[in-house]
């Protein structure tokens, strides 16, 4: 019976299963600016696929600005 052992910090995590100092992002026809405000839910999944997809984090046209947005605004009490 082979029992896993959890890895409990960075250093082990290199040891097994290496460093990514060579990787290189590669973008590709998925690899698609958003629209989606820094911040939001939205963006943070956008984000979280393109690292899980070895794509860039940044595309160069992805929303740098909250401009045309609205928000919900509570009145002061």
């Amino acid at each position: 019976m082979t029992t896993k052992r959890k890895v409990m910090n960075v250093f082990e995590a290199i040891l097994k299963y290496g460093h990514d100092e060579d990787f290189v992002p590669v973008g590709g026809e998925e690899f698609m600016a958003t629209d989606a405000p820094a911040g939001s839910d939205e963006k943070i999944d956008v984000l979280r696929r393109r690292v899980e997809m070895g794509m860039p984090l940044w595309h160069g046209e992805d929303r740098r600005d909250y401009s045309g947005l609205t928000g919900a605004v509570r009145p002061r009490e």
